[in-house]
């Protein structure tokens, strides 16, 4: 009877166990990696050469990797963040980008093979339903660009409104890690 008991309770705390070991890393799929090459501690400079830094940018994966947050950090102006994670309800990626000039946008997009596309409504001055997409696209040497459009004829012609270079600060073993 004793043996029998033990047995039982080692079945349970075997499932247990496979069950918490299966909840404790329900992010380390190969979606939520598709950013990371975004992670780590960024100068930030205007796509032109020579250009002089704009900002300093730090991309940190927290919460087990279910998420990614941004710093945005400017010389000057407006500073904000965002924060970002792949939904398996969606399918997709989604940003929710904040700034200390009252911007609060929800971009939604993912992996196109070669660069994180996302989309969202960004309402500019006289255009209540403009679009902004931004293209993040791994560079060589570990940089990464970003690349900001407007649209205001609902997607079909677009303005670039930014395009930046992020260099890193310091290399991110865990963004060399391959996938």
């Amino acid at each position: 009877m004793i043996i029998k008991a033990f047995c039982a309770v080692a079945v349970i705390v075997s499932f247990a166990s496979a069950g918490c070991a299966q909840a404790a890393a329900p992010c380390d799929t190969e979606q939520h990696h598709q950013f990371d090459f975004w992670i780590g501690k960024w100068k930030v400079f205007p796509n032109v050469k020579g250009a002089s830094q704009v900002a300093t940018s730090l991309i940190e994966s927290l919460y087990a990797g279910c998420g990614i947050r941004e710093n945005w950090m400017p010389a000057s102006g407006t500073g904000g963040g965002s924060m970002n994670t792949f939904s398996n309800v969606t399918n997709q990626w989604e940003q929710f980008w904040v700034d200390s000039g009252g911007s609060a946008v929800h971009f939604t997009g993912g992996w196109n093979g070669t660069a994180m596309v996302i989309q969202g409504l960004w309402p500019q001055a006289g255009h209540p339903n403009a679009l902004s997409r931004i293209t993040y696209t791994p560079l060589s040497r570990g940089r990464v660009e970003q690349l900001g459009e407007f649209s205001y004829d609902d997607g079909q012609h677009w303005s670039k409104a930014f395009d930046f270079i992020y260099r890193p600060v310091k290399r991110s073993a865990d963004r060399d890690r391959p996938r």
